[in-house]
């Protein structure tokens, strides 16, 4: 028996995907790095700079992904298909 489009439209999804909210953690992260590196060769000031911004910006990003993860549902219903325990042996 195939469902009829009306039947797929009302069902209630089975599985959920979780995408991130944007965010600008990664780029402080990314940036404060670049100038950890920087500093590491143009002077200690920069070093200095590099390491709070990277704090910073790891600080964040945890932040937002506690967040993220606090608002997800712990337990899905699985919809998929029972994997055999036995091997599949091919007929001859």
């Amino acid at each position: 028996m195939n469902p009829s489009h009306r039947d797929i439209e009302t069902a209630e999804p089975t599985e959920l995907i979780y995408v991130p909210n944007n965010s600008w953690a990664p780029v402080l992260v990314a940036a404060g790095i670049a100038l950890i590196l920087v500093g590491t060769f143009k002077g200690w000031s920069l070093w200095i700079i590099g390491a709070i911004i990277l704090l910073l910006g790891l600080r964040a990003w945890w932040q937002l992904s506690d967040d993220e993860i606090s608002g997800m549902r712990r337990e899905q219903r699985s919809d998929t298909a029972v994997i055999p325990a036995e091997a599949v042996r091919r007929s001859r």
